[in-house]
């Protein structure tokens, strides 16, 4: 039976003695749960950790896009679709998707994720000529100007190889890879990493009664899976970030248990990506009713990530979520 280990983390200068250190950066574990299907929770000495985990949990990653994975990075998110949840319509136009998203460069965002695809639940799927005529002009005009690094938000290999050659510096695909075959060979034919998020069905129907056995264990067995088939593909495993899929597939509940469950997905060995910015159920447990009265609670959600270790957070709200970190890190002394 598959044995799981999830490291319990703290954070800050004040280590305790023979803790380890999180892949470099500012949380630490002394401790970790032992979680296996069916039984009940173990909690056991880091020490006790299988080493090849232990390895995974502690080695340092490899930069993605030019960042160091040592601290969170928050990624702005820019749609320029007419139908996303939170913003769309917003940036349709070429400029004013420009002018969003060098303000979200200023402001403290590491690196920009440019969707031109609305993957909201019900949402419909986009025709890949018209994702690259939303996205690769945008691409290529704040490459012209601004060096800071670019995702592209995409399933499609078409999409993605557009966004490279116009200057994309990441692929950030919902489906893990697993909606587009080429797709993986797009991105292990370029120098540009990938995230693999966890889905369940497609947009247009995955709020629809979402089961799962686990949803902590099950996400982490489809990541762990995707991550294997990205391998062969010929994407090196240091080029490959994690995401657990917040809101994709997800009720209230499993949602709640994912994020309480973080810290298991740093024993995949790969860095972190949690997009909870705005998400419906944060409404639902604190009144948000529209996606801009939810700032307050995706920053919260947000603080909690970065404390369980995860290195790239793709959030609405650069200068709130950056000014919350700042005074987060600087109490707790996390260098």
């Amino acid at each position: 039976m598959m044995i799981y280990y999830q490291p319990v983390m703290r954070m800050g200068a004040d280590r305790a003695p023979g803790a380890y250190q999180l892949a470099g950066g500012a949380c630490w574990f002394d401790q970790a749960i032992l979680r296996q299907r069916g039984q009940t929770d173990q909690w056991i000495a880091a020490d006790d950790i299988p080493a090849e985990i232990l390895s995974r949990l502690t080695r340092p990653h490899t930069p993605i896009a030019g960042m160091a994975m040592t601290r969170p990075h928050l990624m702005g998110i820019l749609n320029v679709t007419p139908d996303s949840f939170s913003d769309g319509g917003q940036f349709t136009g070429a400029d004013v998707a420009l002018s969003h998203a060098l303000a979200m460069a200023q402001a403290g965002a590491s690196i920009i994720d440019i969707g031109g695809e609305s993957t909201r639940p019900g949402a419909d799927t986009v025709a890949a000529h018209v994702e690259i005529a939303r996205t690769a002009p945008v691409i290529a005009a704040i490459r012209a100007c601004s060096d800071v690094p670019i995702s592209i938000d995409t399933r499609k290999a078409p999409v993605a190889s557009a966004a490279i050659n116009a200057g994309a510096n990441l692929v950030n695909d919902v489906a893990a890879l697993g909606y587009d075959a080429e797709t993986a060979q797009v991105v292990a034919q370029s120098s540009a990493p990938v995230c693999l998020m966890h889905a369940q069905g497609a947009p247009a129907t995955m709020q629809q009664d979402p089961r799962y056995d686990d949803v902590l264990l099950d996400v982490y067995d489809y990541l762990a899976q995707r991550i294997d088939h990205a391998v062969a593909a010929g994407i090196a495993r240091d080029r490959i970030v994690v995401d657990p899929g917040i809101g994709f597939g997800k009720t209230l509940d499993h949602n709640l248990a994912l994020l309480r469950g973080l810290s298991l997905f740093h024993a995949l060995g790969c860095p972190v990506l949690l997009g909870a910015s705005r998400k419906k159920f944060i409404g639902t447990l604190s009144g948000g009713q529209d996606a801009a009265d939810r700032v307050s609670g995706s920053v919260a959600v947000a603080l909690h990530g970065a404390r369980q270790g995860v290195q790239l957070l793709r959030v609405h709200d650069i200068s709130a979520t950056k000014q919350a970190l700042d005074l987060d890190w600087a109490i707790n002394g996390a260098v």
